[in-house]
């Protein structure tokens, strides 16, 4: 399916509404108060800019990338392959940034969240969930301070939206989690691999802050440094629709859709995004997105409530939406917090559902819930760092 000339403009010039939107959410630069900067998050292009500046040539770049992305090194006298008057020069006018580590809890289930402080004071969280069946796992990366979608089950829409993360912020998450699990090369190539996966389903709207999380994403893609797969990124969306064709053409990554209501009057309430964007909008734009396929399919998220969104009349009106689509349904037992309005569904109800969904042929799977004992919900561990620093 395509959009036609009229539908096209109209896509285009909301897509510039959204970016202009994002300015004036942005992320602090990467100069530093001492006036070096730092040289995490910047393209090749940018890095190569920098560089320059400073009288160097082309390829000391192309080393620095290396040494940053692939061995994840920070201190610029470790990097061999450079002289050591450059590694001083460079220290001079530069460094390697991570963000702070401002809490570090690990579940009995070995899922391990991150409280990730930045040079501003802002926090976000970042956690790694490990694959109960393979020896390797997801980390699970935030893409802006807060959010402003106010989605009523989920926490992190509790707290409002202080600002976009940089690509050196986002980026960092995976970075920082890395140097927490040894996992950057060792001279024996005996490095574990365990952080295999990268989901952009943390804090905030990953679409509200493209330019950002496409620049990291491209960093993390990079065959020469970080080198992930697209087919191990999952990037989720509430549904921003105008940017979605840009993110399938662009990056091509895994999508995931946040949906979690079949019927629009329900999901206006849950996800207070459809009113802008309402189901049909962005059913008809997961059908466009350029790398769905049977091999690669959409991800529809759908968290139970009890008594809200989880009967045999949903999951059949859910069968039908989905019609022709490559996809998979990923069932969320609602992780219930503090002053939620919703009650996790029966697993009777749960079951029931998933076996309709099976039934018509689309992958069901009710994801088991994790690190229930490490304040589990998106965004709970920052509210509670932040509600104990108040007291």
């Amino acid at each position: 399916m395509s959009l036609n000339s009229h539908d096209a403009a109209l896509t285009a010039a909301e897509r510039d509404r959204i970016l202009a939107k994002a300015a004036a959410f942005a992320p602090p630069g990467n100069l530093l108060p001492d006036g070096r900067r730092d040289l995490v998050g910047l393209s090749r292009e940018s890095l190569a800019a920098e560089v320059a500046a400073i009288g160097e040539q082309k390829f000391r770049a192309k080393q620095l990338w290396h040494w940053i992305y692939h061995q994840g090194v920070t201190d610029f006298a470790l990097m061999s392959s450079i002289a050591r008057p450059l590694q001083q020069k460079l220290a001079e006018h530069f460094v390697v940034g991570r963000p702070e580590i401002a809490a570090d809890q690990r579940s009995s289930d070995q899922t391990r969240k991150f409280l990730f402080k930045f040079r501003d004071n802002e926090a976000v969280e970042t956690v790694y969930i490990p694959d109960p069946v393979e020896d390797r796992g997801a980390v699970c990366i935030s893409s802006q301070v807060g959010c402003t979608l106010s989605c009523r089950f989920c926490h992190t829409g509790t707290q409002r939206l202080a600002r976009n993360l940089s690509a050196a912020e986002i980026v960092g998450q995976f970075m920082a989690a890395r140097d927490a699990y040894g996992e950057w090369p060792s001279p024996k190539g005996e490095t574990p691999r365990l952080l295999s996966t990268i989901v952009l389903m943390g804090m905030g709207e990953p679409l509200y802050n493209y330019e950002n999380v496409a620049t990291a994403m491209k960093i993390v893609m990079d065959g020469e440094g970080i080198g992930l797969s697209r087919r191990r990124i999952t990037l989720s969306t509430s549904g921003v629709v105008p940017m979605m064709d840009r993110a399938g053409e662009e990056l091509g990554v895994n999508l995931a859709v946040s949906l979690h209501a079949v019927r629009d009057d329900l999901r206006d309430e849950l996800v207070p995004l459809n009113r802008k964007y309402p189901i049909a909008e962005l059913i008809a734009a997961c059908r466009r997105y350029p790398a769905a396929s049977n091999a690669r399919r959409i991800t529809f998220e759908y968290v139970m409530l009890d008594g809200i969104n989880d009967t045999p009349a949903d999951a059949r009106a859910l069968v039908q939406l989905l019609a022709g689509l490559p996809a998979k349904v990923n069932l969320i037992p609602f992780n219930p917090w503090p002053g939620s309005a919703y009650k996790t569904s029966t697993p009777a109800a749960i079951r029931k559902f998933a076996d309709i969904v099976l039934a018509a042929g689309y992958s069901s799977p009710v994801r088991t819930p994790r690190g229930q004992d490490i304040l589990a919900a998106c965004g709970q561990l920052k509210s509670d760092v932040e509600l104990r620093q108040a007291s």
